[in-house]
């Protein structure tokens, strides 16, 4: 116990946090030296975005990630050390390619052989594989670029036709009209409701008229029954014969040979008998002014 002294103690206890302090900076950054590992190299001629921690993936199932990368001055190239999961049995003939993510980074994808399984430590080498960013940049910008002319070409006509005066009028129009339109809703709901509410007694209205118009209905069917009973063609002949002697009377009258036709177009007769309505008519008068002259009244 008297080998623990207080420096060593001091010691120990730097040591442990300097071996803590290793062990959670590369926690942070995403590796796990407790995980065991089985560790192989590889070189590329630029990171683009591969950094410590990345993963490394067959298939699309993460199998690894990148421990360490350095820069080696006598080749000129950067060396990256992979650490693999230790069930990670990396066949020879296999090869690694770097593809670079949408978001920016970069990650390793492992593209195994059909060899036996390569010693721990190894070098693995790398292949030429297109990325998505690489398909992006060879295929899609292109095309971007041969869009970027009618774009700005589409965005002129489109600040041309902002600025026009005539949209703007237009719009203005657009407006008045929907104004007009919502006052012609609002007259037309108060319209609505005064025919609901007038709706009940138009239908008694209607109602009584119905009624009436049934009564009358009765009516007439009386009506026509009783004109059935009656002896129209009686009336009518009788009807008939008094027109034939109206007509024969007319003709009578009409006729100068006649009696009546005579008495009617004499003038003598005619002129005779206003003679004697005169002369009756002053005697009536004389009568009038001296009836001594023509009533004697004696008393016994």
């Amino acid at each position: 116990m008297k080998f623990f002294t207080k420096n060593v103690k001091i010691g120990l206890t730097v040591l442990v946090g300097l071996v803590l302090l290793y062990w959670g900076i590369n926690y942070l950054k995403g590796i796990n030296l407790l995980t065991p590992a089985n560790y192989f190299y590889t070189e590329v001629e630029s990171t683009d975005g591969l950094l410590e921690a990345a993963p490394i993936t067959v298939n699309g199932f993460q199998v690894g990630q990148v421990r360490e990368i350095n820069y080696d001055y006598e080749k000129n190239k950067i060396t990256v050390m992979l650490a693999m999961n230790k069930e990670m049995k990396v066949p020879q003939g296999s090869t690694i390619n770097m593809v670079s993510g949408l978001m920016g980074g970069a990650s390793l994808v492992l593209n195994l052989g059909k060899g036996p399984a390569m010693e721990n430590g190894s070098y693995i080498p790398t292949a030429e594989k297109p990325g998505l960013m690489d398909h992006v940049t060879e295929n899609v910008m292109p095309m971007v670029t041969g869009m970027l002319p009618k774009v700005d070409s589409i965005m002129n006509n489109v600040n041309g036709l902002t600025g026009d005066p005539a949209l703007a009028a237009a719009l203005s129009r657009l407006d008045g009209i929907t104004r007009q339109l919502q006052i012609s809703a609002q007259q037309l709901t108060v319209l609505m409701n005064g025919l609901n509410r007038s709706v009940p007694g138009v239908m008694n209205n209607v109602n009584g008229i119905t009624n009436n118009l049934t009564g009358a209905t009765g009516n007439l069917t009386e009506l026509s029954q009783s004109l059935k009973q009656m002896p129209l063609d009686e009336t009518m002949n009788k009807l008939n014969a008094t027109l034939a002697n109206l007509q024969a009377l007319s003709e009578q009258l009409n006729d100068k040979n006649s009696s009546l036709g005579k008495v009617i177009n004499d003038r003598e007769l005619y002129d005779n008998a206003n003679h004697a309505i005169a002369s009756l008519d002053s005697l009536l008068t004389d009568i009038k002014a001296h009836p001594k002259r023509y009533i004697n009244v004696k008393v016994f």
